[in-house]
């Protein structure tokens, strides 16, 4: 069942922004949002909060300019998402332009797991580093760190991932939501961290006179990247995160961006000179990620640091391949999974646990993901791992906080759960096979115990009934290139419309023509074979729809009620 439910908007907050040059529409949308000031819609760079107010930015800027003057040896270890492939991108940018010597290790997930584990830092060992550096992972890694100190080495932290119960005892650690920090955006994801050590860096380095007779490196042809990676991880756009994302939008409209990202655009089919969040988050992320989910990371990564758009293109074309590869690989779980569920009846549990001995563990948590928004309940999908264990990938609803979820799993049953970690809304782990259906009964004990009948019910929030004058391409186009993402949402209307016409695409996209007074809009519903009856309430994005050189405006339906 799902609630459709109006936002409040406050008309003073609306006349107060309109007031201030905001256009009536936008203003009307920011204001639902908790916008209440001109200000707070400035993207400006002089409003990003200050690299010295994030802990640990100063003491990383100290080892790493020690260490370049040195001529040390550094070896960046990067997560297998695009989060981490853009941090550690950004990374090895920023240091090799500072003259650092610098490479980078991006584990296969299969083999090595998630983390900076005893393993990975054998595996770096052969790289003979003096620095090791970790990008969007390392927070949790107390044994990893402690395998870099007894071969030698210096330790870099930089995670935005919750801390476990013990922090690693690296020499630095730049995280946001470790113990003592203060920084007011606790939503930086990996590559936003790194690009705030990479500016304490420069600041450091000027001081030392680093840059005298040559140019300082411009961080701020980074920011494609660093926009790139905060919307593929879903991370919250608090005002913070929206000025980075705004500016490396508006460089990729620009046309200046990395070889790699303009790269990306041309596999994906799109057009950057209209770069918006739904291209990073549905086109050029998940491209990236395949690699990580399918093959190798590293494969994304070069992709990024490449200065060479012959060579960029030919690797976007291999990630093009994986990410279909991909899709048809979770098309088949996700079947699998909507058939074991078939006679499941989600009024009788809080939770759902799924397992198949021959799911992709790269592909379950986009599974965990598809159900989850089905049945809207926690959801954790297993897939085979090695020696008798199950990689487990979880997605979760609001008020339940899933990586704390998974804590108390672990503290009433201490022998059960062999590793997790993650975030609010999704999180991974590690059991026996063995283990598996008493894992399902302890998490649904917890879920059971955190929420409420109201919070198993999905609430799909709209900004209420859109006039007519603005039912336009117009305001789509208008609407589109602004910055829109998790924590800050796209707009959403609903409306009552008679359907006039509806057919099957592909047997699985419903495209149907709707009226409204005598004005008759286009609209589609994707992943969606049910046929709608003759009159609907209707919540729907605008957006554009070009077909055969023509744009129209299209409604994109998010849900309907037959009424």
């Amino acid at each position: 069942m799902t609630r459709i439910q109006s936002r409040t908007v406050p008309p003073r907050v609306v006349q107060r922004l309109i007031d201030g040059g905001t256009h009536p529409l936008l203003a009307r949308i920011y204001a639902a949002r908790g916008i209440s000031r001109r200000e707070e819609l400035d993207y400006g760079l002089k409003g990003l909060l200050p690299p010295g107010a994030l802990r640990g930015t100063d003491e990383a800027a100290q080892l790493l300019a020690d260490a370049i003057e040195a001529g040390a040896r550094m070896v960046i270890v990067a997560d297998y998402d695009c989060d981490g492939a853009t941090a550690c991108a950004v990374g090895v940018r920023a240091l090799r332009a500072f003259g650092a010597d610098v490479g980078y290790l991006v584990p296969n997930r299969f083999e090595y797991g998630y983390g900076l584990t005893p393993a990975i830092v054998e595996l770096a060992a052969r790289m003979e580093p003096d620095l090791l550096i970790t990008v969007d992972n390392g927070i949790a890694s107390v044994e990893g760190i402690a395998a870099a100190r007894s071969y030698g080495m210096a330790t870099l932290i930089t995670d935005h991932h919750l801390p476990g119960d013990a922090l690693p005892d690296a020499d630095v650690i730049v995280n946001p939501n470790q113990p003592g920090c203060d920084f007011p955006s606790k939503a930086l994801a990996g590559v936003g961290v790194m690009f705030y050590t990479m500016l304490a860096l420069r600041a450091e380095l000027r001081s030392r006179g680093a840059f005298s007779g040559r140019q300082e490196p411009n961080l701020g042809e980074l920011l494609d990247l660093v926009a790139l990676g905060t919307v593929a991880d879903v991370v919250k756009l608090d005002h913070n995160n929206r000025i980075l994302v705004a500016q490396g939008l508006a460089r990729m409209r620009a046309g200046r961006m990395q070889p790699g990202v303009r790269a990306l655009f041309a596999a994906a089919g799109r057009e950057f000179e209209r770069a918006n969040t739904f291209d990073l988050g549905f086109a050029l992320g998940p491209r990236l990620n395949a690699a990580g989910r399918l093959s190798d990371m590293s494969l994304g990564i070069e992709c990024l640091i490449s200065d060479d758009m012959g060579r960029a293109l030919n690797i976007a074309q291999d990630l093009d391949k994986l990410n279909r590869e991909r899709r048809s690989i979770e098309q088949g779980m996700q079947e699998d999974a909507l058939m074991r569920l078939a006679g499941f009846d989600p009024g009788q549990t809080a939770s759902v646990s799924l397992f198949e001995p021959d799911w992709h563990q790269g592909v379950i948590g986009i599974v965990a993901g598809r159900i989850k928004e089905k049945l809207h309940r926690p959801v954790v999908a297993f897939a085979r791992g090695a020696d008798g264990e199950l990689k487990g990938s979880g997605r979760s609803i609001a008020n339940v906080h899933l990586r704390d979820a998974l804590d108390l799993v672990a503290k009433r049953h201490p022998d059960l759960i062999l590793r997790f970690g993650g975030h609010a809304m999704a999180a991974g782990l590690t059991i026996r096979e063995t283990d598996y259906r008493r894992f399902g009964g302890a998490f649904e004990e917890i879920v059971q115990s955190l929420v409420g009948t109201a919070d198993l019910t999905r609430t799909l929030e709209t900004d209420g009934v859109l006039e007519s004058g603005y039912m336009t391409l117009d305001s789509a186009r208008l609407i589109e290139q602004d910055i829109w993402g998790q924590g800050f949402a796209a707009p959403v209307f609903e409306d009552h419309f008679r359907v006039d016409n509806q057919r099957l695409l592909k047997d699985k996209h419903l495209k149907l023509q709707l009226s409204k007074n005598g004005v008759r809009f286009d609209a589609i519903r994707f992943n969606f074979a049910e046929s709608a009856g003759a009159s609907i309430h209707a919540a729907y994005r605008l957006a554009p729809n070009e077909y055969n050189g023509v744009t129209n405006l299209q409604l994109m339906l998010e849900h309907f009620d037959t009424v």
